[in-house]
């Protein structure tokens, strides 16, 4: 069994919920800068950041949002999108953040799912207007019964309010709504495929959330001063809860980035003083692949974690060498286990870092077993399981799906393999359920397959991820077609393209007469990444 790692400061039990985590943070930091929103113009000190967040907290208690009630976001990396999440955390909401790069029947799926019953998005993110992409979807009315209001926070729309007009029809004053929250509430209900099938809404807790990234912050060593550039997502676990909410309990200073640039970043780092600088591993590779990169002044940064794809070890010993980071940690997790398992340590030696994804976090179990739940001997392969308090409640409204994923005894599935050395350090070598990872995000070949499956010209498709020189991996789309139907595969990537996420779009379309099967009918996707890798 994986040991039970030394205890941590326990997040959960220093601040209760989130909303006492923002009270504490305002009265320790005060006047100093929680968030500073550059390209905006923004800066909110620890104080201005209650202030504001309750203030959208009363707008919303005064819009009839009671506690328990979804609410979702769906924007990019902005000062408004902390304060609007922390003023649903404040109105005892559940926040539901929405992937940026959907499109509108995908962000429909979430917001009917979730039964969410307000939306707050932008119309201006890289030419892209959120609202008129999901209103061109779905009809709002019949589709999306459970959404009341949709609330634009930047730019406008005619089925939207603006939100400098929501927050004016706020008289109430929030901060006994926020005291009420307690420690086992729902904090958020992010969406991931899971280990199989269509996105679903895991559910977490204030206490579950705080404790994991308040051990997080101190294994890592974030603290107060630290200037942290948050170029992961917030709709992501990796920008929203390792991200502004860790920064929270720290006193560091948030500092949003927009949309990742090798360019911008590097430019930001002298200019911002950046200290922390986390990302996954394609992120790091392309601001080292800069040719001009010895002409910027990386003095300032201390701080880097990254993950959710292999790293070489040259690729550490260049962050450290030419990139000038004191400690750079790997760390290993997925949304259903609140976003974090096993971290590495700043005093591991170079190997580690760069070949294992850590250890247990304190107060976690994580072990290796085989098919019938039984632990493998060290350094064999096995699927990955966890067990502890950073195990999510379960799937929302998906009991079955939630006992498929939990065992009775309390472990959680990943889907994963991996190998656990004598030491507890574990490696991930693969993945159980086909899912793959482009760029950091994970993506899904069943829920891909069940999109690309509407196109009317495809009878049967098979998704397999392939490695990838720049992403880390991406998808290959095997296609085959309808009777009497030609495919083109620029033109099916295309559609692709229109209909999901970027990082979902395959790269290659290869069209073929048949799929592999088994026996059973099953396809043989390993056949397929073999004919993949050998092109």
């Amino acid at each position: 069994m994986g040991d039970v790692q030394e205890e941590g400061l326990r997040g959960d039990l220093e601040f209760g919920t989130i909303p006492g985590l923002l009270f504490t943070a305002a009265e320790r930091h005060g006047a100093a800068a929680a968030i500073e929103d550059v390209d905006a113009g923004v800066t909110l000190t620890f104080e201005e950041l209650r202030d504001n967040a309750l203030h959208a907290a009363g707008a919303l208690i005064d819009a009839g949002i009671e506690p328990g009630d979804r609410l979702a976001i769906w924007a990019p990396n902005i000062w408004e999108w902390v304060v609007a999440g922390l003023g649903i955390h404040c109105a005892g909401g559940v926040l539901v953040p929405l992937n940026t790069r959907f499109k509108g029947a995908e962000a429909a799926h979430v917001l009917r799912h979730s039964r969410a019953r307000m939306l707050f998005t932008v119309t201006d993110f890289l030419d892209t207007d959120y609202v008129e992409m999901l209103t061109r979807a779905v009809d709002l009315d019949t589709d999306l019964p459970h959404l009341e209001r949709i609330v634009t926070i930047r730019g406008t729309h005619p089925r939207a309010q603006v939100y400098d007009d929501f927050l004016a029809s706020a008289h109430t004053d929030a901060t006994g709504r926020a005291q009420d929250v307690k420690p086992d509430d729902l904090s958020d209900m992010l969406f991931t495929s899971g280990t199989t099938g269509a996105p679903k809404g895991v559910m977490t807790t204030h206490a579950q959330n705080l404790r994991a990234f308040r051990d997080w912050a101190d294994v890592v060593g974030l603290r107060t001063g630290d200037r942290y550039l948050v170029v992961n997502p917030f709709f992501h676990a990796f920008g929203y809860k390792a991200g502004w909410l860790s920064a929270l309990m720290t006193g560091a200073t948030v500092l949003p980035h927009l949309a990742f640039d090798p360019v911008q970043v590097l430019e930001r780092i002298p200019r911002d003083r950046i200290s922390m600088l986390p990302g996954p591993p394609a992120l790091f590779q392309q601001i080292l692949a800069r040719p001009d990169l010895d002409a910027y002044d990386l003095s300032t940064l201390r701080l880097a974690v990254t993950g959710a794809a292999p790293t070489p070890v040259s690729l550490i010993e260049e962050m450290r060498t030419r990139l000038g980071f004191e400690s750079v940690i790997r760390g290993y997790g997925l949304t259903e286990a609140a976003g974090i398992a096993t971290m590495g340590r700043h005093d591991d030696d170079l190997e580690t870092i760069a070949t294992t994804d850590g250890r247990a976090i304190p107060g976690i179990e994580v072990e290796i077993v085989d098919d019938d739940g039984k632990e493998v001997p060290r350094g064999e392969p096995g699927e990955v399981v966890i067990r502890g308090y950073n195990v999510m409640l379960g799937y929302f409204d998906q009991a079955d799906e939630t006992a498929e994923t939990i065992d009775g005894d309390g472990w959680l599935h990943t889907g994963d393999v991996g190998v656990m050395d004598d030491r507890g350090y574990i490696r991930i070598t693969d993945r159980m359920k086909d899912m793959y990872i482009v760029g950091g995000f994970n993506a899904y070949p069943a829920e891909i397959e069940g999109l690309m499956a509407a196109h009317p010209q495809i009878a049967q498709v098979a998704i397999v991820g392939v490695p990838d020189g720049r992403l880390g991996e991406c998808g290959w789309a095997f296609v085959v077609p309808r009777a009497g139907e030609t495919i083109v595969a620029a033109e099916l990537i295309a559609w692709c393209r229109e209909t999901m996420a970027n990082y979902k779009v395959p790269r290659q379309v290869v069209v073929v007469d048949a799929l592999p099967m088994n026996a059973s009918n099953k396809v043989l996707k390993y056949e397929l990444r073999a004919r993949a890798t050998d092109n």
